[in-house]
């Protein structure tokens, strides 16, 4: 028998709890919408607020990986906006993807964030149900 759930993978790149300098500005009308990176992967980045933004809108990036003298610019789309409301949550923040990055800026993010750990969760892991009761079928 099953004892325990399993937890849902959701992530496709593992995030890593490092901050980067970056500013991020609204492609339609230019306004820096936020300069602190939070955390980091090769496809995107979570970044502190400081305008109001929608999920959707283009951006462009700014930023410096970690321990590295070099800017690189990338485009982003804003891919989730966080209020703050939630306990854990630092205020509003964005969730920015990546739409296109310069494959030496991609190398080298990848390479600056190897051993630097992820971020603590602030909320409990989701459930993947479905994996769970087809497990438990399997088993019995």
């Amino acid at each position: 028998m099953l004892d325990t759930l399993i937890p849902a993978r959701q992530r496709r790149v593992m995030r890593r709890a490092i901050g980067v300098q970056c500013q991020v500005v609204r492609e339609h009308d230019f306004r820096l919408i936020a300069c602190k990176g939070v955390d980091v992967s090769p496809k995107g980045m979570l970044v502190m607020g400081e305008e109001v933004a929608l999920t959707g809108e283009p951006v462009i990036v700014s930023f410096r990986p970690p321990y590295s003298p070099h800017w690189f610019d990338a485009e982003a789309t804003i891919a989730r906006v966080v209020h703050g409301r939630r306990p854990g949550d630092r205020g509003l923040c964005f969730g920015l993807h990546f739409d296109r990055l310069e494959p030496k800026a991609e190398w080298f993010l990848g390479r600056a964030l190897q051993g630097v750990p992820p971020p603590v969760p602030s909320r409990e892991r989701r459930i993947d149900y479905a994996t769970s009761v087809s497990l438990a079928a399997a088993l019995s």
